[in-house]
């Protein structure tokens, strides 16, 4: 097609102008080197001729109109880039800028999860990473003693967002209702067994939250154990419901999988006389102190209802011990189920519990695996010490024999192979969790290191 028909602005100049642009505007469709020699030629100012000069550029100038509907955009766009020997000049590449530059396209767009990590100019540069802002081991330690040292028994909260009853409204309730709460209020404050800790919320007066440290002689010692519980609109007349956080073991006849609390005084359970539920009498703290007592007592195979009655002879005292063997396992695992997912308002109690405790747990651990009975006292620290290094250093095989020998066949038959494997087990998880709330465990870790010395050699 003419260019000048195409195009009615280029008007006269001479004719061999006119043919050699569109020649040239013919070779670009050809090659894209004729294309720049063509560009190169139409751009150069020597010629005297400055009517067909123009005509030349204007011809040049639609020939690249052209280009650009064409199909061949890209490989124009490409060639008009910027060139250092063409234009004469240095050119500095900015590597910032352009990822700015890139970045500032990404604005808009919704980019999948992770893909943001991939590509270096969405990532964000990292500030204020000073060495001040990070904290020692000993100074998290500190801290974690700090915070427990001054952990309340009794104290209100804003909210529970992971209470258990949380999601159920206690429904239409009055100024009654209101002052016999805030009466168990005050009793719980004043009252409470030093072993006991409990939350209430401010916002939500139905709801409150318990801990409890396992007693002393139970195979529930030095464990923590939480409870939430509701009053229900129709309190104290009913009882308070109340749910046991489980984390899915059943470690007590009382306690469910599910989270039900099987009790008399909780209209859960059937019971007489001053077991049931007083509507002028009972309390919150009566629940509490009821559930640590005979709940979470010495023998709890017992609270099996008709179990009682082989409390005297040789099968069912074999089957107390077994019970309390696989209930001290899922109390450990309770621990550690805690110590990785602390309740809400709990987190302090948890960690610092278990930084204070953490030996003596250990210690029981080994302690039961030697053959000893679960629940049964542990020597104290102080005179165990150099016993527990010279039975690491010597493999422990004559001592644990003897303490075997103790063992009453009838009483402790197969508890050997299961229990030991899966306190071994549990014992390392305890004190790599511990050990990072900076409980006293180096005595363990030396003993550790020198039973794997041989075992590395």
């Amino acid at each position: 097609m003419d260019a000048a028909a195409e195009y009615p602005h280029i008007q006269g100049g001479a004719s061999s102008s006119s043919s050699s642009c569109r020649a040239a505007d013919a070779a670009v469709w050809e090659s894209v080197q004729q294309q720049q020699q063509k560009r190169q030629r139409c751009q150069d100012p020597s010629s005297s001729d400055l009517v067909g000069s123009s005509k030349e550029n204007n011809s040049c100038k639609a020939s690249e109109a052209e280009l650009q509907n064409s199909d061949y955009g890209e490989v124009d766009e490409e060639d008009y880039g910027v060139d250092d020997e063409d234009e004469g000049s240095d050119y500095d590449f900015d590597e910032s800028y352009f990822n700015q530059q890139l970045a500032d396209k990404f604005d808009d767009l919704d980019l999948p999860p992770g893909v943001e990590a991939t590509v270096p100019w969405l990532q964000k540069a990292v500030t204020n990473v000073e060495p001040e802002n990070f904290k020692s081991m000993s100074e998290i330690e500190d801290e974690i003693g700090q915070k427990y040292k001054f952990f309340k028994q009794f104290d209100t909260v804003e909210d529970f967002s992971d209470h258990h009853y949380a999601n159920k409204p206690v429904g239409k309730t009055g100024k009654e209702w209101t002052k016999r709460i805030q009466h168990d209020w005050k009793l719980l404050e004043n009252d409470l067994p030093a072993s006991i800790y409990v939350r209430v919320s401010e916002n939500r007066m139905d709801l409150l939250r318990a801990a409890m440290i396992g007693p002393q002689g139970t195979p529930y010692h030095d464990g923590l154990f939480f409870f939430d519980a509701q009053f229900t609109d129709s309190y104290p007349a009913t009882p308070p419901v109340v749910y046991y956080h489980s984390g899915g073991l059943r470690l007590n006849p009382n306690l469910y999988e599910t989270g039900k609390v099987c009790l008399s005084l909780l209209g859960t359970w059937e019971g007489h006389g001053c077991e049931k539920w007083n509507s002028a009498q009972s309390t919150m703290l009566q629940v509490l102190i009821s559930i640590q007592a005979l709940v979470l007592n010495e023998n709890p195979y017992f609270n099996e209802p008709g179990y009682e009655t082989f409390a005297n002879n040789t099968s069912g005292q074999r089957s107390a011990l077994d019970y309390n063997d696989t209930t001290f396992q899922h109390s450990c695992r309770t621990m550690l189920y805690s110590l990785r997912r602390p309740p809400q308002h709990f987190e302090d109690l948890v960690a610092g519990h278990f930084r204070e405790c953490g030996r003596a747990i250990l210690a029981a651990c080994k302690y039961y695996m030697e053959g000893n009975k679960v629940g049964s006292v542990v020597p104290s620290n102080d005179n165990e010490d150099k016993e527990l290094e010279n039975t690491s250093a010597e493999g422990s095989s004559s001592s644990g024999a003897g303490k075997t020998q103790n063992k009453k066949v009838d009483l402790r038959a197969g508890r050997t192979v299961t229990f030991k494997t899966n306190m071994e087990v549990l014992f390392e998880e305890l004190l790599m969790e511990f050990n990072v709330k900076g409980a006293d465990t180096k005595k363990f870790c030396v003993e550790k290191l020198k039973k794997s010395q041989p075992a590395a050699s």
